[in-house]
């Protein structure tokens, strides 16, 4: 992570979304069946991706992460299975991009953190991960790039 934030007004997208509650130790887990399962609606439905797979967190209290992984979209959908509409709501936001595998992430967080309040900004829930290069793109998670979005007040 270069250290860098930038703060932007980030705008409401729609999207289809999987909710889902685990450990966070399960969360690696449950990701690849809920990425094939968002992928085989929208194509069942003959809608596109309109942009990279996200993780919006809803709470991570004491170790449980509620959260929605998902696409944005542009065509709206029919709730199927587990997948539903969703939406990363409107919000300004301290932004970064981490470049480095998934298992730093953890880390990159913090030191948003640390970032977002040396700036005298004031972080607020409802955090989220955009996987804008992944392991879909190369086996070298050097030149994997999440970017990482923390609303703020004001």
């Amino acid at each position: 992570m270069p250290g860098v934030i930038q703060v932007v007004d980030s705008p409401s997208r729609s999207a289809a979304v999987i909710r889902m509650t685990v450990p966070q130790r399960e969360l690696p887990t449950v990701m690849k069946p809920a990425i094939d399962e968002l992928l085989a609606v929208l194509k069942a439905q003959g809608v596109r991706p309109a942009g990279p797979l996200f993780n919006h967190y809803l709470s991570m209290d004491g170790g449980l992460f509620e959260f929605e992984t998902g696409y944005p979209i542009d065509t709206p959908i029919e709730p199927s299975g587990r997948v539903s509409p969703g939406e990363l709501p409107a919000a300004k936001v301290a932004r970064t991009v981490h470049f480095g595998p998934y298992e730093n992430l953890r880390h990159a967080w913090a030191v948003l953190d640390s970032l977002v309040r040396a700036e005298g900004l004031t972080p607020v829930g409802g955090i989220w991960e955009s996987y804008q290069v992944g392991p879909e793109s190369g086996p070298d998670p050097s030149q994997w790039r999440t970017e990482l979005n923390q609303p703020i007040a004001g």
